[in-house]
């Protein structure tokens, strides 16, 4: 008997994915919850299991195709192997929680867009411009309202002639005024954001030699929407220091010496990311978000801090959680678990969910110091740079100390640059002395 084979429901907010591996060919004998093909979505590498045992007798994809929920992907001759198995119907099921997990807070950001705007190719607009012709009033001769309502609407730049009264005989009062105002904003707000969604078209290159065109990644696109939001949105600042390891440096080495090989190595992230929670503690803007739409902030009473893993798929983030209630030595062996994981594409859609702060270290690579980007709807993200030898006044001579470049950015929204300042600064100083923790502000 040939049964079809279709992309299984991924979940209700993801409606298409692409098919990054096809695991098997025309002819092969496939088992029971074997996977088919591979698919790449919201970040998160889902494998397509076989709900039948059989033989495959035509694949309908290829790498590389965008695939929609429902599509047919196969067909296979399950001749004398009886129905489809439960367990590969829950297996399915499982993937497609995971990635309706991952899914769920990606469709948020869409709705957040910020109100200010300073391309000059959006054409200024004016409040009456937002009122639909048809809709507006017809002008009166004079329009009921009081002096100082007149005196608002001015203020305001409304006219008050297209403003509908809510009091006696249409009679305008000063939260008539309000009320017009602040719609017509949004409406504004909405158009400008909308102009400048429209992205002026990119020249022909081919007229001045030979091009090559790639198709973006799934994990491509998600970074490049999710780094244009993060810009977009957050009025970032960086705070540049230096912080003195040469002790820390030793220290380091000398435990290391003495873990095991298949123990996780202290690294200076390790030993970061317990300072950063203690910071946090101390500090608990640099753990919130912020809510531009309820003006309210959100202060997390967990400390799970994300760690920038560079992948030959782009820039993925997985993230620690709890690390507020782990040693160093522990800390390093999740480090480089999550790390490894990542990088060969085992990571599941949860563990780059919910962190509160990120790390991202370069020192490995090089450069002196950098900017990261903050990682929405994070406050803050600290970028390390790598370590040299620097030549420092100490008293009355000259020592060669280890210098660690550390970069700060944050939401200015949240924190004000003094608070940066000084926070950066009790990093350093934690990492130079790390008494320092037991401190109080």
């Amino acid at each position: 008997m040939i049964k079809e084979i279709k992309v299984p429901d991924i979940g209700e907010k993801v409606e298409s994915m692409t098919c990054v591996g096809v695991l098997v060919k025309a002819g092969d004998s496939i088992e029971v919850d074997q996977g088919i093909i591979e698919v790449e979505t919201s970040k998160a590498m889902v494998e397509i299991p076989s709900p039948e045992k059989g033989v495959i007798t035509e694949i309908l994809v290829s790498v590389d195709d965008e695939l929609k929920i429902g599509q047919l992907i196969a067909k296979i001759d399950t001749a004398g192997n009886g129905a489809s198995s439960e367990k590969s119907e829950e297996k399915i099921e499982s993937k497609t929680q995971d990635t309706e997990k991952q899914n769920e807070p990606d469709r948020e950001p869409a709705k957040e867009t910020s109100s200010e705007d300073h391309s000059p190719s959006i054409a200024p607009m004016s409040l009456e411009d937002t009122i639909p012709v048809e809709e507006r009033p017809e002008r009166a001769i004079q329009a009921a309202a009081s002096p100082s309502v007149r005196r608002l609407a001015r203020q305001l730049g409304a006219d008050v002639n297209l403003i509908n009264g809510s009091g006696p005989g249409g009679r305008i009062s000063l939260d008539d005024v309000k009320a017009y105002v602040k719609t017509a904003m949004t409406s504004i707000t909405h158009t400008a954001t909308q102009q400048q969604k429209k992205t002026v078209p990119l020249p022909n290159f081919s007229k001045y030699g030979d091009v090559n065109h790639e198709r973006l990644s799934t994990v491509r696109k998600l970074i490049a929407e999710g780094i244009s939001h993060a810009w977009n949105s957050i009025p970032q600042v960086t705070q540049f220091d230096k912080a003195d390891i040469t002790g820390l440096e030793v220290f380091r080495k000398k435990l290391n010496d003495k873990i095991p090989n298949k123990e996780g190595k202290i690294t200076v992230t390790a030993i970061l990311m317990k300072i950063l929670a203690e910071g946090l503690k101390k500090n608990p803007r640099f753990n919130a978000s912020i809510d531009m739409d309820k003006h309210e902030m959100i202060y997390k009473d967990y400390i799970h801090i994300s760690i920038a893993v560079d992948t030959e798929r782009g820039l993925l983030v997985p993230v620690v959680k709890d690390v507020d209630k782990k040693g160093i030595k522990q800390l390093a062996i999740d480090l480089n678990d999550i790390a490894e994981r990542t990088r060969t594409n085992k990571i599941s859609p949860d563990e780059l969910e919910g962190g509160t702060f990120t790390i991202s270290n370069q020192g490995g690579i090089g450069g002196t110091n950098f900017t990261p980007i903050v990682n929405w709807p994070q406050c803050a993200i600290l970028g390390v740079s790598r370590a040299e030898q620097e030549l420092r006044l100490k008293g009355d001579s000259l020592e060669q100390r280890l210098m660690l470049p550390l970069s700060l950015s944050y939401d200015h929204r949240i924190v004000d640059g003094a608070d940066a300042s000084r926070f950066l600064r009790w990093v350093c100083d934690a990492l130079t002395q790390p008494l320092t923790l037991f401190l109080d502000n």
